[in-house]
């Protein structure tokens, strides 16, 4: 039985973004599809409901996968919490500001306001309580380097527009950091590896880390 994933970015990208880490996964055998979204345009809750359609059209006999980088993995948290899926599957978030995101709420409270687009809201407060619903495992990146240092007090660790502290999720079943930046860890083979583990186990592999601790 072939397991699926469908992997949803976050702010200002598109599912082009996703292709790198979508590939890797493919290669250890799971079948990816992208989601692509209006980030900026459309309402979390607009959203959430083509999330929804898209997720519609995968079988219900077959395990089905959620990977979210930084806001995707917000709308994730906001469809679980709207409604269960008929998939079994397990929920993995890049660089995602579970505790939402100082940065954005800086930018908020600015004159930039309006690069954040409708989805201002769910960055800056997160989305709504975690129950549980699924096994969830969120990656953070320590690398800083991204657009979040222009508007300072992020603190560290950091990926350079989300902070460690921001990625962790009460009942969530595993955290574990990596050395990439809010960006590059859509590139990192150490962040592609330790997805695929949880997808597949429920936990990460401190073990195969490159000096990144679980924390």
């Amino acid at each position: 039985m072939t397991e699926s994933v469908l992997l949803i970015h976050g702010l200002w990208l598109n599912r082009a973004m996703m292709k790198p880490l979508a590939w890797r996964l493919e290669q250890a055998g799971l079948h990816c599809r992208l989601f692509g979204y209006a980030s900026m345009m459309a309402t979390p809750d607009e959203n959430t409901a083509r999330l929804a359609q898209t997720i519609a059209t995968f079988s219900t006999q077959a395990p089905l996968h959620l990977v979210g980088h930084s806001m995707g993995g917000l709308l994730i948290r906001q469809l679980l919490h709207e409604r269960p899926l008929p998939q079994p599957g397990r929920v993995v978030t890049l660089g995602t500001p579970h505790q939402g995101s100082h940065v954005a709420r800086c930018l908020a409270a600015s004159p930039l306001r309006p690069i954040l687009g409708k989805g201002a809201g769910l960055l800056c407060e997160g989305p709504p309580p975690w129950r549980g619903e699924r096994d969830l495992g969120s990656v953070a990146g320590t690398r800083p380097l991204g657009a979040g240092l222009l508007v300072g007090g992020l603190a560290r660790p950091h990926d350079g527009t989300v902070a460690v502290a921001e990625t962790r999720l009460d009942g969530a079943r595993d955290h574990i950091t990596v050395p990439a930046s809010h960006l590059g860890i859509l590139l990192s083979r150490e962040a592609a590896a330790q997805t695929l583990c949880f997808l597949r186990n429920g936990h990460f592999d401190p073990a195969m880390s490159s000096g990144a601790r679980p924390t």
